[in-house]
């Protein structure tokens, strides 16, 4: 079992920064694969960045490749996400979410297994 408990969201201006926190329970916290992924209103659950269980590897959508960073430090089992260049498009309830057992991050939500409760990005134009 994995509880994951988001944080660092809030009301930002365009072209602004936010670090999102995911802070996870556990003692296997390693062994998982950890997505961000965001909702928008009216909008599905999408893919917005993967990283591997030793944090290796990294993925991320296109919509937010050179401007979102995603890093994990397994001994404080925590995921973060770095949110630069924020765009009002941006805006969205963020999750984290932990994958077990994958070679790489899956962009799809329903691969994973655990999620945290959502955390609200705004970024005003």
């Amino acid at each position: 079992q994995v509880q994951l408990v988001e944080s660092g969201g809030g009301l930002v201006q365009a072209g602004g920064s936010l670090r999102l926190s995911c802070a996870a329970s556990g003692r296997t916290f390693s062994s998982y694969a950890m997505g961000w992924f965001r909702q928008a209103p009216g909008k599905e659950r999408e893919f917005v960045a993967g990283i591997s269980w030793s944090g290796g590897n990294t993925y991320s959508a296109d919509s937010v490749k050179g401007r979102f960073t995603i890093s994990r430090d397994n001994a404080k089992n925590t995921v973060y996400l770095q949110m630069n260049s924020l765009k009002p498009e941006d805006t969205a309830v963020y999750y984290c979410a932990a994958e077990a057992f994958a070679p790489r991050p899956s962009s799809s939500p329903g691969e994973y297994d655990y999620w945290g409760q959502g955390t609200q990005v705004t970024v005003s134009s």
